[in-house]
């Protein structure tokens, strides 16, 4: 997911220890997909005091589980009005994200996968590429249907804020998304840079460097690590109720074109 880059609750890790906002974002590409609008609502949620993905990664999973089972205690005639008139399996599907753990595989191990699969994708796998929804959804696919957490990324394809593995020839970050089934990625986050010297020197490479001045003030005196993620609402709704294209679960859709007021 791309939002706009504007300050955001990223940018209050190092204020209080958990934090969270929820809100319109808007995305900047040209996408014209059953997954993609404009203009959607997202959750952002920020932890302090963390240098393990691990823990945002189970925060991740603890705020799927925990919101999912209550909109199912609490809006049960809802729920089942979509999963009996709008897509059947997605009951069962749904009931086996919930008792599962959730699986995490590296982004090289993906890539690995989908270079094995007996498929043909449209996008052909190799390091270094992003990932495609097609192979997105095969990994769900692979994994037995079961949410899959994708982690560790090249570098060259996450954002300047996203903290340096600094592990050798395969350069990664510490990113992580969320893959769910029927849907690809629900959630994407990562552990965010503190370091101001690795800030530096990635906005400079990118030619950024003042254009987010005010990006290295914040960390220039100090920073404790921290990370987060986010996750788009209408994507959310599509995965438990099971509706495939996301301008049906959001009551004014606003995509390339057609942004009726």
């Amino acid at each position: 997911m791309f939002s706009c880059m504007l300050p955001t609750v990223k940018d209050s890790g190092s204020a209080f220890t958990q934090v969270f906002t929820f809100g319109p974002t808007f995305r900047a590409e040209n996408s014209q997909s059953r997954r993609h609008l404009a203009e959607f609502y997202m959750v952002e949620a920020e932890l302090s005091f963390t240098e393990s993905l691990q823990d945002i990664i189970q925060v991740m999973e603890d705020l799927f589980k925990t919101a999912t089972s209550i909109v199912l205690s609490k809006c049960p005639q809802d729920v089942e009005l979509f999963h009996k008139y709008v897509s059947p399996a997605q009951k069962g599907r749904l009931e086996q994200m919930l008792k599962n753990k959730f699986i995490t595989i590296s982004y090289t191990e993906a890539v690995e996968i989908l270079k094995r699969a007996p498929q043909t994708f449209t996008f052909q796998p190799k390091w270094g590429s992003d990932l495609q929804t097609e192979h997105e959804k095969y990994l769900v696919k692979h994994c037995g249907e079961v949410p899959v957490f994708i982690v560790n990324y090249p570098y060259d394809l996450k954002p300047f804020y996203m903290r340096d593995n600094e592990d050798g020839p395969q350069h990664t970050v510490a990113a992580v998304d969320l893959l769910v089934p029927g849907i690809g990625e629900l959630c994407g986050g990562s552990l965010r840079e503190e370091r101001p010297h690795f800030l530096q020197s990635r906005l400079a490479r990118l030619g950024l460097a003042d254009a987010y001045q005010w990006y290295l003030d914040l960390r220039q005196f100090g920073s404790a690590p921290h990370g987060g993620f986010g996750m788009g609402f209408e994507r959310y709704l599509q995965c438990i109720l099971g509706v495939d294209n996301i301008k049906d679960v959001i009551p004014f859709p606003r995509f390339p074109h057609s942004c009726l007021l």
